[in-house]
């Protein structure tokens, strides 16, 4: 497995270099931040990082606030949090944000090294997806359902792989517009919608659908038993 490339966001300056120190001794790449706003200038300087320590009490922005602008600006890297809270609903609200893992501090350097391969062996890009009958091979770019094979134009091939790689998460507006179409801003067209509506008449023909609108939100792809 290739080494990850790592950010440590912390305001905690001896954890921060403690944790740093470990993962570069190892030939780790890693950088680091003190807040939210320094872990942004990060990542837009560093587009190679792909995974993130990320602290969930910090001054400014919390960890949470971070992730959700994160997740709703499109960004996806992978990020485990670092938290003293122990409680249990703290932990399930962070997973549910999109965080991929959580670890109480204090931790041992082991213990943070097992989780990290673990989060980046769930990363390796897979080629081939299942939700439910509806079988999707990126690298043939073939689409299938109820052993039936789906021909899909570009744009709604681009469509379906951007909603079947967020795992059934809700994708809003903004980021399927920027991944299927490589606008920065809604245009205010229904053209997200036409293609929604076409690609539906294609792919949930058969039941049970699986495109779903979550209204004020987006859409997501899922078996309906995963609801």
């Amino acid at each position: 497995m290739q080494k990850p490339q790592i950010l440590v966001v912390d305001d905690d300056i001896t954890l921060r270099k403690f944790v740093k120190a470990g993962l570069e001794d190892l030939g780790i790449m890693t950088e680091s931040a003190a807040n939210a706003d320094e872990a942004e200038a990060v990542l837009a300087a560093r587009p190679s990082l792909n995974l993130m320590l990320l602290d969930v009490m910090m001054p400014g922005r919390t960890g949470w606030e971070f992730l959700q602008d994160l997740r709703n600006s499109g960004n996806m890297i992978p990020v485990i949090f670092l938290t003293a809270r122990q409680e249990v609903d703290q932990r399930v609200k962070g997973l549910k944000m999109g965080a991929d893992d959580y670890m109480i501090k204090p931790f041992e350097f082991q213990e943070l090294l097992a989780r990290i391969e673990a989060v980046m062996r769930r990363q390796v890009n897979p080629t081939e997806f299942q939700v439910a009958d509806l079988k999707i091979d990126l690298a043939e770019r073939l689409v299938e359902r109820n052993g039936t094979q789906i021909t899909t134009t570009d744009q709604e091939f681009r469509l379906l792989r951007v909603l079947v790689e967020a795992d059934g998460e809700v994708v809003n507006r903004t980021v399927l517009l920027k991944k299927v179409w490589d606008m920065e801003f809604d245009p205010g067209t229904n053209i997200l919608e036409v293609q929604i509506a076409r690609l539906r008449r294609k792919v949930d023909c058969f039941d049970p659908p699986l495109i779903q609108t979550v209204t004020g939100h987006g859409y997501r792809l899922c078996s309906p038993l995963a609801n």
